[in-house]
C-alpha cells in the first residue's frame, strides 16, 4: 500500500472521530432531557411552540425558554416516548386544539450518523483490509509476510567512500582484490586471453585485522553496484526464510549485473554440515544448501561476485570452499613492522596532529601482534589522553601510555599496599630481570615496573628486535627460565611462595606441553604429534573426536614436560644465586623508583650507579610480558611469547 493510500485512510479517520466528537458537544441553545410524562403534562398546558417525532424519539421547543441557573437559557427540549399506539393522533390534536404551533415527523434514521457509523463501520474496515491484502498479493507475491526479502544494503552514494589507499598492512590482499576491481572496470583485458573472473572471495585471518575495512575499500573502488549482507541476517526462527533470502539477494543481485556481494560473518551459516548436531532439516542448513546453488548449481551466475569475510574458516563447509564457489582465499592476517608503521601513517595522518618527538617506527617495533583494529584503539587512546592533559598535540608520551592501557589497563594508583607486598613484589619483578639478562637467545630486556596496572601488580616486558616467525627450543626454553625468575626470586629472599606467580607457572607449563606434543621437541618421544593443538573447539566436529593416546605415553608425556619445566627451574636459579648483589639493587631500585628502563638495568647488571632520573622520561612499550604478583591468581591478562 503506497504512501498516498495511507494518507487519505487516516485523514478519514480524523475526520469521524472529530465528527462523532463534534455530535458529542453541546450546542449554545441548551436543550435538556425530560421525562415522557413531565413532556405529557407540559404539552397538554400548551408549552412548546413546535414537537418533532422521530420514531421514539421527540424534540421540540419552547414557547417561553426559561431559565434554571443564571447565565443559562433552556430552549429546546427531548425525551423518549414508551412504545404505543396513535402518540402521532396524540400530539396532533394538540396542533388542531391549538396548544403547539408545529408538529412534524422525521424517518427514525434521518440526521442519525452515529447509528449509520456504528453500522457501516466494521463493514468499512473489512473492505479496506481485503483490499490491502490484496495490493500485497499482486504486488510481490507474499509481500504482506516479507519475512523472505533480503535485507542486503547498498552503498548509499552520499557515504564516504572508503579505497584502497585508507587499507594498509595487508598488501597482498589488496592486489588480489584490486584485481577483481580492475576486471570489473575492464573485463575485456581478460577475456581476450580465456581469463574468468573469481566467482568467490573468501577473506580469512584474526578479528580486527581489516577484512570489512578491505570490502568497504571494495565497494569504494568498483564502480558497479556493492550489496552487503551479514551472515546472521539469514537466519530466522521460521524455518525456510534462510533460503528465501538468499534466493532474494542473488534475484536482486542478477538484475543488477555487474556486481559484488558482500557477507560478513558467512560462519554463522557456513558451518559444515553432517556433523551430528541437528538433522537435514535443520534451518541453518537449508539455508546452506541454498547459498550452493545460488553460488554454483545448476543455473549460471554471470556478473555475481561474493566476497565474504570470516575468522572461523576451520568450521565453513567444505563444499563452500571449493573452487567454483569460492576460487580465492585471501588471508588477512596480523601485519608485520612495516605493515603497522604504515597503518599507524593512516591513522595518524591528517587526523592526530603529532609532536616531533614521536617516532611511528619505534611504535612500530613495540607493537608486535597488534592488529589494526588494535592499532587504531591505540591511537585514539593517545589522543583521548593527549586531550585529557590539554595538549595542543599528541606527545610520544602519550603514545606510551596508551600503549601500557591497552597491554594491561589503566594505572592502579588508588591501590594501597603494605611495604611488604611491594617489597615481595620488587623482588619478584627482579628475578624476572636478572634471568631475561642472563639466559641465551633472550629479547632484550626493556622495561620493569611494580606500578599496578589492571590485575597485575608489576611487569616485566622484553622488547624483540624484529618479529619472530619460527620458534627455537633454546628460546622457549629460555622463556620458561624467565617465567620460573619470580618465583625464585621469592623462594631464596624471602624462604616463602606466594599465590603472584601462579601465571607464570601457567604459562611455562603450558609451553612446555606445547614443545613435547605438538613440536617434538622431546628427545624421548620424538618427532610425534599428541594432539596437542590449542585450536578453538567446534562443537559439531569435535564432539566426537577421541584421542588414542596409551597409558604409557601419557605418563611419559607428563614425565618430559616435568621434566622441561624443572630442568630451566634449576638453570634460573642458578643465574639468580650467582647475581643476587644484581637482583638486590634492581629491587631496591624498583621500590624507589617504580619503573626502570632498558638501560637502567644494563647499568645495575654491571654493578654501577643510576643516574638521576630525566624529567618526563618514558620507556617504550613492550612486547613479551612477564607478570608480576597479581591481586587474583590465575586471572593475569599476560601476552603469551611466540
Amino acid at each position: 500500500m503506497n504512501s498516498m493510500m495511507k494518507s487519505v485512510l487516516v485523514w478519514l479517520g480524523i475526520i469521524a472521530l472529530l465528527v462523532l466528537a463534534f455530535r458529542q458537544i453541546p450546542q449554545n441553545s441548551k436543550q435538556i432531557e425530560v421525562p415522557f410524562s413531565t413532556f405529557y403534562t407540559e404539552g397538554v398546558a400548551g408549552k412548546y411552540k413546535s414537537v418533532t417525532l422521530s420514531g421514539f424519539d421527540i424534540e421540540g421547543t419552547y414557547k417561553q425558554p426559561f431559565s434554571p441557573k443564571p447565565g443559562e437559557i433552556v430552549e429546546k427540549f427531548r425525551t423518549v416516548a414508551p412504545p404505543m399506539q396513535d402518540l402521532g393522533k396524540v400530539i396532533l390534536s394538540w396542533k388542531t386544539e391549538g396548544q403547539i404551533e408545529e408538529f412534524k415527523a422525521a424517518k427514525p434514521s434521518e440526521n442519525n450518523f452515529a447509528y449509520v457509523l456504528m453500522f457501516w463501520a466494521p463493514l468499512l474496515v473489512f473492505v479496506v483490509l481485503w483490499f490491502v491484502f490484496m495490493r500485497q498479493a499482486q504486488m510481490g507475491g507474499n509481500k504482506a509476510m516479507s519475512f523472505g526479502k533480503a535485507r542486503a544494503k547498498g552503498l548509499s552514494g552520499s557515504a564516504k567512500r572508503t579505497t584502497f589507499a585508507d587499507v594498509a598492512g595487508c598488501d597482498e590482499a589488496k592486489e588480489e582484490l584490486k584485481e577483481i576491481v580492475e576486471f570489473l572496470k575492464d573485463p575485456a583485458k581478460f577475456l581476450k586471453l580465456g581469463g574468468k573472473i573469481p566467482k568467490g572471495v573468501l577473506l580469512m585471518g584474526p578479528p580486527g585485522t581489516g577484512k570489512t575495512l578491505l570490502a568497504r575499500a571494495i565497494a569504494g573502488e568498483a564502480k558497479v553496484q556493492f550489496f552487503s549482507i551479514s551472515g546472521s541476517d539469514f537466519v530466522e526462527m521460521f524455518v525456510g526464510v534462510g533460503a528465501s533470502r538468499v534466493r532474494d539477494l542473488f534475484e536482486q543481485a542478477k538484475k543488477s549485473a555487474p556486481c559484488i556481494v558482500f557477507i560478513d560473518e558467512i560462519d554463522a551459516v557456513g558451518r559444515h554440515r553432517g556433523a551430528g548436531l541437528g538433522g537435514g532439516h535443520d534451518e541453518r542448513e537449508q539455508t546452506l544448501n541454498q547459498l550452493l546453488v545460488e553460488m554454483d548449481g545448476f543455473e549460471g551466475n554471470e556478473g555475481v561476485i561474493l566476497v565474504a569475510a570470516t575468522n572461523r574458516p576451520d568450521v565453513l563447509d567444505p563444499a563452500l570452499l571449493r573452487p567454483g564457489r569460492f576460487d580465492r582465499r585471501v588471508v588477512v592476517d596480523r601485519p608485520d613492522v612495516k605493515g603497522r608503521f604504515e597503518i599507524l601513517k593512516v591513522h595518524t595522518a591528517d587526523k592526530i596532529p603529532l609532536s616531533p618527538d614521536v617516532d611511528l617506527e619505534v611504535l612500530a617495533r613495540g607493537t608486535p601482534g597488534f592488529a589494526g583494529a588494535d592499532l587504531a584503539n591505540l591511537c585514539n587512546e593517545a589522543a583521548l589522553t593527549a586531550a585529557r592533559g590539554n595538549k595542543k598535540w599528541v606527545e610520544m608520551h602519550d603514545f606510551e601510555n596508551a600503549k601500557d592501557k591497552v597491554y594491561m589497563g589503566t594505572e592502579r594508583r588508588s591501590l594501597v599496599m603494605t611495604d611488604e607486598d611491594k617489597r615481595i613484589t620488587a623482588y619478584h619483578e627482579a628475578g624476572h630481570t636478572v634471568v631475561a639478562a642472563l639466559v641465551p637467545q633472550s629479547d632484550p630486556l626493556h622495561k620493569v615496573t611494580i606500578i599496578p596496572r589492571g590485575r597485575a601488580l608489576g611487569v616485566t616486558w622484553q622488547l624483540p628486535l624484529k618479529d619472530r616467525y619460527n620458534t627455537t627450543r633454546e628460546y622457549m626454553e629460555s622463556r620458561i627460565a624467565i617465567a620460573m625468575g619470580g618465583r625464585i626470586a621469592e623462594e631464596i629472599f624471602f624462604n616463602q611462595l606466594s599465590t603472584g606467580a601462579s601465571n607464570d607457572i601457567q604459562q611455562a607449563t603450558d609451553m612446555a606441553k606445547s614443545m613435547v606434543m605438538e613440536y617434538g621437541m622431546s628427545d624421548k618421544l620424538g618427532p610425534l604429534n599428541f594432539g596437542g593443538g590449542q585450536h578453538e573447539i567446534f562443537l559439531g566436529r569435535d564432539f566426537t573426536q577421541h584421542r588414542e593416546i596409551s597409558e604409557d605415553t601419557a605418563r611419559m608425556i607428563d614425565s618430559e614436560v616435568h621434566e622441561f619445566v624443572m630442568r630451566n627451574y634449576r638453570k634460573a636459579k642458578a643465574a639468580i644465586e650467582s647475581h643476587r648483589e644484581q637482583l638486590v639493587a634492581i629491587a631496591e631500585a624498583l621500590l624507589v623508583r617504580e619503573t626502570l628502563d632498558g638501560n637502567d638495568i644494563e647499568i645495575l647488571m654491571k654493578g654501577g650507579t643510576l643516574p638521576p632520573p630525566k624529567a618526563g622520561s618514558t620507556p617504550t612499550a613492550p612486547a613479551t610480558v612477564e607478570e608480576g604478583p597479581s591481586t587474583d591468581p590465575g586471572l593475569n591478562p599476560a601476552l603469551k611469547p611466540a
